[in-house]
């Protein structure tokens, strides 16, 4: 064997070697990208679904805006209905309060003309009283 021989030996040797370590390079590439074709496919799938899901959860939200809006509508057509009553019932409450009012004052005037009445009144009986015995004494004493 000769120094070329060997030389050329040497040279095969490593570029077995060198394609075995390419090779497993290669291997552990191809399983990798398997694994990120397998991510990317579940991927789609879950978009796939998403979409469908959020599809029929817009038509189910637009459904609930046009009853929300019927609801609204009318909502605003009763309490447009009831609000002369809730101003009727408003100035009832003020006639009410006037009404109080004038009770307490009138109820104050009359217990206090009752009071002066009544101490007319007593006065008038004592006088009254009086007036009978001093008239007997005068008729007693003729």
């Amino acid at each position: 064997m000769s120094m070329g021989e060997i030389a050329a030996l040497i040279a095969a040797l490593a570029f077995v070697v060198l394609v075995f370590f390419v090779i497993r390079l290669l291997a552990k590439v191809s399983q990798t990208v398997d694994k990120v074709q397998k991510t990317v496919d579940l991927a789609n799938e879950t978009i796939t679904v998403v979409t469908k899901d959020v599809d029929v959860l817009s038509r189910e939200v637009e459904g609930l805006l046009v009853k929300s809006n019927e609801l609204l509508i009318d909502v605003n057509g009763k309490v447009a209905t009831i609000d002369p009553l809730f101003t009727a019932v408003a100035d009832l409450g003020t006639s009410v309060s006037d009404l109080n009012y004038s009770s307490r004052n009138l109820l104050t005037r009359v217990s206090s003309l009752g009071r002066t009445t009544a101490k007319a009144t007593v006065a008038g009986k004592v006088g009254q009283a009086a007036s009978k015995y001093f008239s007997k004494n005068k008729e007693t004493a003729k």
